[in-house]
């Protein structure tokens, strides 16, 4: 992207935005796309999205529940996601609190149709809360975990529809073991109701994981994050966050599609070939990490330089 002058435009956060961010756990929202230009772009990708026998995980091993890793990393088989994790939008603020290394390991998309439950409230450390094994891990130096999340409204995302909530500032304190048994089952999904929301975890219980079996979040501190079609809102994983349920007041789903970023130092899914989450398990082969801004010197993670189509990936 250009200004009138041809030169490059840098969305980079600014040293007040920066502050922000360490002290909140996230920024934004923020514009990536006019909403006309994202529902042009969304119609012309649903029919791939519907069709995932291109993605990178089979869909007949791949479907559990009301979501399913079939809808994993669609950027490294979707044109237009390839172009997406890599937006200049996006990567400049990554990159101003990860530093000029930066890789791109994970995309999902989030869809919340009418009635659907809302998403109970968790943090992300190292992304073994649903797994069998750590996904990422930092250097044991880092004295740090966790990754950096950008959601992206497909759709509008309104209170109604089941738009995110975060409690500002509680990034820095994990109220979860991910290391802990987390038991999957199907029937729970959207029969929950808790502190009088309807809210639940894809068939888990979320608190399972809790330190502290009594504790429960301050949700007088919650804040709804409201996003037009077209913005995204990055924020750090260890950040308590939700989602409220869909209210079925309107008859359209509310979509999200998050991409999630970390240094070039972290290690991603160390020593395992397989990805088990939701009661299904399917193969890493033709996985690998996007290299979005930067180099990599470390040599420890598998990285893809194309999507399966051939399309490069973009260098910021």
């Amino acid at each position: 992207m250009a200004n009138a002058v041809g030169a490059a435009v840098n969305y980079a956060l600014s040293t007040q935005e920066l502050e922000q961010f360490q002290r909140d756990g996230f920024i934004g929202p923020f514009d990536v796309y006019e909403p006309a230009e994202m529902e042009q772009a969304l119609q012309a990708m649903r029919p791939k999205l519907i069709d995932s026998r291109q993605g990178v995980y089979h869909q007949g091993d791949a479907l559990s529940g009301t979501t399913n890793l079939a809808s994993y990393d669609r950027h490294l088989d979707v044109d237009f996601l390839a172009r997406h994790v890599s937006r200049p939008e996006i990567v400049d603020r990554v990159t101003s609190a990860l530093g000029p290394d930066a890789l791109c390991w994970r995309t999902e998309f989030f869809p919340k149709y009418p009635g659907d439950e809302g998403t109970d409230w968790h943090q992300a450390d190292n992304f073994a809360n649903v797994g069998k094994h750590p996904q990422i891990v930092w250097p044991e130096d880092a004295g740090f975990g966790g990754a950096l999340t950008v959601w992206t409204a497909f759709t509008d995302s309104v209170i109604e529809n089941g738009c995110l909530q975060f409690i500002p500032g509680s990034h820095k304190t994990m109220n979860y073991d991910e290391n802990k048994v987390i038991e999957y089952d199907a029937d729970r999904i959207n029969q929950s109701v808790k502190n009088g929301v309807r809210r639940g975890f894809y068939g888990y219980d979320y608190r399972q994981l809790q330190k502290d079996p009594n504790w429960s979040p301050d949700e007088s501190k919650a804040k709804s994050m409201v996003m037009r079609q077209g913005q995204a809102i990055m924020f750090w994983s260890t950040l308590m966050h939700a989602s409220h349920p869909h209210s079925g007041v309107t008859d359209k789903m509310r979509l999200g599609f998050t991409a999630r970023y970390v240094p070039t130092a972290v290690q991603v899914y160390p020593h395992q070939d397989t990805l088990a989450e939701y009661g299904v398990e399917v193969s890493l082969e033709k996985w690998g990490c996007v290299l979005v801004s930067g180099k990599d010197d470390y040599g420890h993670n598998r990285f893809v330089d194309r999507t399966i189509n051939g399309t490069p990936f973009e260098l910021r």
